[in-house]
């Protein structure tokens, strides 16, 4: 796996190998950022349920200020230290292992807002409703904004939670990628 644009383009990362953790492919990875309606550039992100850190780790080569990558696994976040350190990005970047709706939750009365919220949960959990819908609930998702969940095509999702409204959704073979923001 590798990043694709930004300051660490062509920099190799780890990703599991014969684990739970699902990476985001390269090409999807590459489209989510092609799509993504905004510049990060100084922007702060949140990984939710964060696997290798790959969409955190592309943000931040391509200019985000700082990210917040959470995973539950503590597998997950060892592997995410290591590419931290490995492509310099330690000092911009947190780690949580933590339940993504436990920090959610902590983050929802903490005043805390980001211009970008990733979530790649397991697939055909319900877990991008039930987190989506947190998200809305919390606040902390910056007018402006855009959460990106990607899910199985398999997977109902629904097309708006609270204020948060999908404006797009494409396929890549099994894999969705759903994207959210303000209803304005």
């Amino acid at each position: 796996m590798r990043i694709i644009g930004g300051t660490a383009r062509g920099r190799r990362i780890k990703a599991p190998k014969g684990s739970t953790i699902r990476p985001t492919a390269d090409r999807v990875r590459e489209a989510l950022f092609n799509i993504l309606p905004r510049d990060l550039s100084g922007k702060q992100v949140l990984d939710l349920f964060a696997g290798s850190g790959s969409l955190s780790l592309e943000a931040l080569s391509r200019g985000a200020a700082a990210a917040l990558l959470v995973d539950e696994s503590t597998e997950a976040a060892g592997l995410i230290h290591g590419n931290l350190e490995t492509l310099g990005f330690t000092d911009r970047a947190r780690v949580w292992t933590v339940p993504a709706g436990k920090a959610v939750n902590r983050l929802a009365g903490g005043g805390h807002a980001y211009d970008a919220i990733f979530l790649d949960p397991p697939y055909d959990g319900g877990w991008v409703n039930r987190t989506m819908a947190l998200v809305a609930e919390a606040g902390i998702l910056h007018a402006g904004g855009a959460a990106v969940a990607e899910h199985s095509v398999r997977e109902r999702v629904e097309e708006k939670y609270g204020e948060l409204v999908r404006r797009d959704r494409r396929r890549y073979g099994d894999t969705v990628l759903s994207f959210f923001e303000f209803d304005n």
